[in-house]
């Protein structure tokens, strides 16, 4: 099917919030245009707009608006979406100017009185599908899964996902048929649609499928065995009747304009350009066309920005004067060479590279990038280095490449390069000058590369951190994808250059010709990313988290992970026997109720002991027909009494913490330093954490006896001592003055234990009858809904029934209102 039969719904009023709320533009407060009007959202609006009309190009687009707040449904309950919130001062002379900006792009800006946004997508849909037209939906609100069909899906633009009929089962455990069935039951809380009490996602889907309907449920109610739940639902029948019809989208709408008259976009450029020049919208000119002055009858695609820099602007008159963060100011994006005319060069000589030296003292920036022999900085060997100080040329200095994977024994070709001694000498002067910015992707790697070389390099930016902190895990913030984003390019893979599998070889033996394509691109990639993300920044309310916590601790965290922590290998290694003993001794008890010796690690034939052989009840198979042993269905039956599981999952944990821990800690320690050398992610996790690999020492076990043992093999240089630092309950602190929770906020004042009294409030009990283990589950709660856990994984921490997880949430919510209220308005 071709993309003119393709019809694409933009919900322009979800597109309208997500550009106020997550561009940086708008929250910065300050981007207004020549007359005064407030424009961050439109801005944010149209650059998301010209990113998409880009990947549906030849498609028919529409973007559909709500008319007004008020439409057929607060008739039928005058509490519809009653706890919403205001809208914002400054957005409101925005919206107008939105539906302008539609216009101006050639795509129609679709609403109707009385109906809201998703009526008419609805409507357009089912017309569409009628005429056996793809129709894909953008947008994340969760009503319009009920449209979904063989023909309709959704896109996601806050997660870039498409939502098939399997996406909606996935998230509503019913199809798109019965969604509303399932909303009926357990309401809509942003939309103050009210569900039946008691009724969660869960349930809801499990009743429809056994009863089919809504109707057909309220029919026969008195078949649900549950008293509680049977009296909940006999009690708010009324209700559920009410939310279907509050959630349920009319597909009969009389739109304002024909199906058949919404046809392909086609963009004047003229009109696009003189629209963003009258809000002050410059960096969105070079995204309509190289000069923006093609002719109105254009209708060639839009361009998308090449994240690139001005040199000009980048020129630092002292080298003595140490940049910020860089030289660019203001929020507009310069007009950069295209990928397609960059010039990529290799540097053989010392005379060359010398060049390349004073050329970038004069622009003041230097992108920059390393290839090693592996990805452990400790262990890797410097193979060359790429830089680029003019975005559009870049080049490659060879510093320690043997030739081809066939030359590993000798005798291969004679490779020109400069001594890697002497690039270094030649190069430090540079690198740790503070006039010249130095910036790369996840640059503490390639500082701690140059600093087992004798140079701190400084200033430095990383665009890696920069995506992180703008974005956060909204994407990848890895180059290739960053690469697809912002740039519309699709870039070298490091598989294309080193093969895969048996034939891969190590990047000191690539050939030359490759590397520097491969190398280079990596350096001019990142000078563009950098002038993209450098003018978001300076607009971003979050900038000061870049420029004071992410950017400092580059070097913190770099030396850190050069430092690596001082582990006894003697403790480990005489854990690892005492383990290995008790793991012969649990395998022998274990065989010998069993009857026979069997596999303990094998989850095949345990099941085959624990459910064919010794027939205990409980068991489940998977799809493929074994029987399920993972942890939930073996604590079931250790629950229940067989000796012969409890020893079983004994035996599972402490193999695990040889395997993991004591025997794998062993050879990790660097026998050069005799420590370990583990990797801090600064860009891995949606908290801001910090995330630990190779090996991870963030989740040594501390619960269990064997666990804390492991933790003792961590010890203090002579002369020094280990120092254990930790936040009070910041987490609840923030939270308790931020949603302003009265309650949590006079706790911390009194120095009241502050789980204890959630355990009192929730549980139900006394405050000084409070117990240890009590006290355990209520930390679970307290942090667990704070970061939006389910009442599934709230179960599996607490070891409890989902049912009661459930109602242990809805409990603390009941107490804590204000937390309830602020993570609906967020």
């Amino acid at each position: 099917m071709s993309k003119s039969d393709e019809l694409i719904l933009i919900d322009g009023s979800g597109y309208i919030f997500r550009a106020y709320y997550a561009m940086a533009y708008s929250r910065s407060g300050g981007l207004n245009n020549p007359q005064g009007v407030p424009v961050g959202a439109v801005y944010g609006f149209c650059s998301m707009l010209i990113k998409l009309l880009n990947t549906h190009r030849g498609a028919k687009i529409a973007v559909i608006f709500d008319a007004a707040r008020k439409n057929f449904r607060y008739d039928l309950y005058e509490h519809y979406k009653a706890n919403r919130d205001e809208t914002p001062e400054d957005l409101i002379p925005q919206f107008p100017l939105v539906r302008d900006a539609t216009r101006a792009f050639g795509v129609p800006a679709i609403e109707l009185d009385g109906y809201e946004a998703d009526d008419l997508i609805a409507t357009y849909a089912r017309q569409a599908d009628a005429k056996g037209q793809k129709v894909i939906v953008i947008s994340s609100d969760k009503d319009l899964m009920q449209v979904v069909s063989d023909n309709i899906v959704m896109l996601d633009p806050m997660k870039d996902k498409i939502i098939d009929r399997a996406g909606v089962f996935e998230k509503f455990g019913v199809p798109p048929e019965k969604v509303i069935d399932v909303q009926s039951l357990i309401g809509d809380s942003s939309d103050n649609v009210p569900g039946v009490p008691g009724i969660g996602p869960k349930t809801a889907a499990q009743l429809i499928e056994e009863f089919g309907s809504l109707e057909n449920l309220l029919e026969n109610v008195g078949a649900i065995k549950q008293d509680k739940r049977r009296q909940s639902i006999i009690d708010n029948a009324d209700m559920a009747r009410l939310s279907k019809k509050l959630v349920t989208l009319v597909d009969t709408v009389p739109v304002p304009v024909a199906l058949d008259d919404i046809v392909v976009h086609e963009t004047s450029n003229e009109t696009l350009k003189e629209f963003f020049l009258a809000h002050g919208f410059k960096s969105l000119v070079s995204r309509i066309g190289e000069d923006g002055n093609s002719t109105s009858s254009s209708t060639s695609p839009l361009t998308p920005p090449h994240a690139g820099g001005n040199v000009e602007a980048l020129q630092v008159s002292n080298k003595n004067l140490p940049p910020k963060s860089g030289g660019l100011e203001g929020g507009d994006y310069p007009t950069l060479p295209p990928i397609s005319e960059n010039k990529y060069v290799l540097i053989q000589d010392i005379e060359t590279l010398k060049t390349w030296v004073d050329n970038t003292y004069e622009t003041g920036f230097l992108a920059i990038d390393t290839e090693t022999t592996s990805l452990t900085p400790m262990s890797a060997e410097l193979v060359g280095i790429s830089l680029c100080y003019k975005v559009g040329l870049a080049a490659y200095v060879p510093l320690n490449h043997k030739g081809a994977a066939t030359d590993l024994l000798g005798g291969g070709e004679i490779i020109k390069q400069i001594p890697l001694s002497k690039a270094i000498e030649i190069l430090k002067p540079l690198l740790e000058n503070k006039a010249v910015l130095k910036v790369g992707h996840n640059i503490k790697y390639d500082w701690q590369m140059f600093a087992k070389h004798g140079v701190h390099m400084t200033p430095c930016d990383d665009t890696m951190l920069m995506s992180y902190t703008l974005d956060g895990t909204s994407h990848g913030n890895g180059m290739d994808e960053l690469s697809r984003l912002f740039l519309n390019h699709e870039t070298i893979k490091y598989d294309d250059v080193t093969g895969t599998g048996k034939s891969r070889v190590t990047f000191d033996y690539v050939p030359l010709e490759k590397a520097c394509d491969y190398a280079a691109e990596d350096a001019d990639i990142t000078a563009r990313l950098y002038h993209h993300f450098k003018p978001r920044l300076a607009h971003d309310s979050m900038s000061y988290v870049y420029e004071d916590i992410e950017r400092p601790m580059v070097d913190v965290i770099a030396s850190m992970e050069m430092n690596g922590v001082k582990v006894d290998p003697s403790i480990l290694k005489s854990m690892s026997n005492d383990f290995g003993k008790k793991l012969l001794v649990l395998e022998s008890d274990i065989h010998a109720l069993a009857g026979n010796p069997f596999n303990i690690g094998s989850p095949k034939q345990i099941g085959e002991v624990l459910f064919d052989q010794m027939g205990l009840q409980g068991g489940a198979k998977t799809k493929t027909g074994q029987w399920s042993t993972d942890v939930d269905v073996l604590e079931k039956l250790a629950a229940q009494g067989h000796d012969i599981v409890k020893k079983i999952l004994e035996w599972r944990g402490l193999s695990k913490l040889k395997s993991t821990y004591t025997d794998a800690l062993q050879e990790q320690i660097n026998p050069i330093t005799h420590r370990v050398h583990t990797s801090f992610s600064m860009a891995g996790t949606s908290t801001g954490r910090l995330a630990s690999s190779d090996p991870n020492v963030q989740n040594i076990p501390i619960r269990t006896e064997e666990g804390r043992k492991i933790r003792e093999a961590f010890v203090a240089q002579d002369g020094h001592v280990l120092l254990s630092v930790d936040y009070s309950q910041v987490e609840l602190r923030l939270a308790a003055e931020m949603a302003n929770v009265a309650a949590l906020k006079q706790a911390f004042r009194d120095g009241v234990d502050i789980h204890a009294l959630t355990a009192s409030q929730v549980f139900g009990v006394p405050l000084n009858e409070v117990s240890s283990d009590l006290r355990r589950q209520a930390k679970a709660v307290n942090f667990g809904i704070i970061y939006g856990i389910s009442g599934w994984g709230l179960a599996q921490q607490l070891g409890c029934d989902p049912k009661d997880a459930n109602e242990f949430i809805r409990r603390y919510l009941d107490t804590f209102k204000e937390i309830r209220d602020y993570m609906e308005r967020t």
